[in-house]
């Protein structure tokens, strides 16, 4: 048994050769198991569709041709998106299987040894990860103890490493603050490369850089449906310059865009009426959680234009009250590790139910 063993490592060594050094040394994305837990960890939209809209979505995908590829652009799902996000005229879009391919299809159109991404720490994990699954190197500037910009360090880092591409989350994610505009505008204006703005978020920021799009040809905006509540389609937009996205257009893979998330997403945004009225709920309850959260003396409270909350456990024990909120049935974001966010955990804005579930099991794990 033990030689089969030694066999078998031995013949894993020869083939993990083969994967680049860059590779193996990352983690997986890793997703927590949440069932039998309030889930308040991944920024969803808690509430699902209206009752009275089920039976006609249903009956539409009945129309749906299973057995036949879907339209390769998505070109209806591409107008509506373009009339409902409100892309200007003359600018356009390509559509990705969430955020996360088009941060990728990105990447890849731009990769080069000697050029790097550039984003700001902490973010989202996925900059970095995706700039090294291209090959790429990634730039990380530190924000300032605030979490707001450092525009010495950033011009700095412009100055010195000339990134091919920049991301700025708007507002960003984990800490939930929306950067200043003009700090924002600045860098559209002094980066050598192109600038994407993702605004994942827009639904509980209200503020935007689509309208921008014609002042700056460098300047793409990103947004996704995820969390206006349809994070289950998978389904992400990038919008910019015509020439530049058909460019990016040419690494997408076809067929990307499957035919369920054409019809569904296309029927959605034609009765998309509710996705406003969710989105004003969930934003009403963020200032209602964080007015509650305000109230104890053992963390800090982040501000947060986003629909979730970055807060700091004051003595240390993050984990900890982590590992209570769990066994209490409540699931949040631990981001409790070295750095910047040590002591810090990150909720999502639930249903009225949720939250106050996870307030009591919040006050029974920082009390008990």
């Amino acid at each position: 048994m033990y030689g089969l063993i030694n066999k078998g490592l031995i013949v894993s060594e020869k083939l993990l050769k083969w994967i680049r050094p860059e590779i193996r040394e990352l983690s997986a994305y890793h997703v927590p198991d949440a069932s039998g837990l309030v889930k308040l960890d991944a920024m969803e939209n808690p509430y699902r569709l209206p009752e009275g809209l089920l039976p006609r979505w249903q009956q539409g995908l009945a129309s749906v041709a299973l057995n036949r590829y879907p339209d390769p652009a998505a070109t209806e799902l591409q107008h509506r998106l373009i009339e409902v996000m409100q892309v200007p005229q003359g600018r356009s879009i390509v559509l990705g299987n969430g955020s996360d391919e088009l941060i990728q299809m990105l990447a890849l159109a731009v990769a080069s040894k000697q050029r790097c991404i550039m984003s700001f720490e902490p973010g989202f994990v996925m900059y970095s990860m995706i700039a090294r699954f291209a090959g790429m190197e990634y730039v990380g500037v530190p924000l300032a103890e605030d979490f707001t910009l450092d525009m010495e360090k950033t011009r700095a880092a412009i100055e010195q490493h000339q990134p091919a591409v920049i991301f700025i989350a708007y507002p960003n994610n984990p800490t939930g603050n929306l950067f200043d505009a003009d700090a924002v505008e600045e860098i559209i204006r002094i980066a050598p490369g192109l600038v994407v703005v993702d605004e994942a978020y827009h639904p509980f920021a209200q503020t935007s850089f689509m309208p921008r799009l014609n002042d700056y040809d460098q300047l793409l905006v990103m947004r996704t449906v995820s969390k206006m509540g349809l994070a289950g389609l998978r389904l992400g937009l990038l919008c910019g310059d015509r020439e530049l996205i058909n460019e990016i257009n040419k690494v997408r893979l076809p067929y990307n865009i499957n035919v369920l998330t054409q019809y569904t997403a296309g029927f959605i945004l034609d009765n998309a009426g509710f996705l406003d009225g969710q989105a004003e709920m969930i934003r009403a309850d963020r200032e209602q959680l964080l007015s509650q959260l305000s109230l104890f003396e053992d963390i800090e409270v982040y501000p947060s234009q986003a629909n979730f909350i970055l807060f700091r456990v004051r003595q240390g024990n993050a984990t900890e009250v982590f590992t209570s909120l769990c066994k209490d049935g409540v699931l949040i974001k631990n981001l409790d590790k070295p750095g910047p966010l040590q002591g810090c955990l990150r909720v999502t804005v639930g249903t009225t139910a949720e939250n106050q579930a996870f307030i009591q099991a919040l006050e029974h794990a920082l009390h008990s």
